[in-house]
């Protein structure tokens, strides 16, 4: 499929930006990657989290009744179609 314009190579707005990406293209130079930034978050607070919500939804699902779960369906569907799109 062929490239399309709109999505390759975006110029940033900021001149002085600018600036920099035309230097670098010109010598073939890759931008410096920004170092990544912290969040602030605990990484084992974030896994136990994961982990809590791959299983979340199927031990939910498991502990409600036929009828519950048609009630909460039916409930969904309502909301989707009372929406305005």
């Amino acid at each position: 499929m062929p490239e399309r314009s709109s999505n390759r190579n975006k110029r940033p707005r900021d001149l002085n930006q600018l600036a920099a990406s035309i230097v670098g293209d010109a010598t073939d130079e890759a931008p410096k990657a920004e170092p990544p930034t912290d969040d602030g978050k605990d990484p084992a607070a974030v896994s136990l989290g994961r982990k809590g919500g791959l299983k979340g939804g199927k031990a939910r699902a498991d502990k409600l009744t036929p009828d519950e779960r048609k009630a909460i369906a039916r409930k969904a569907a309502e909301a989707r179609w009372a929406k305005p799109h």
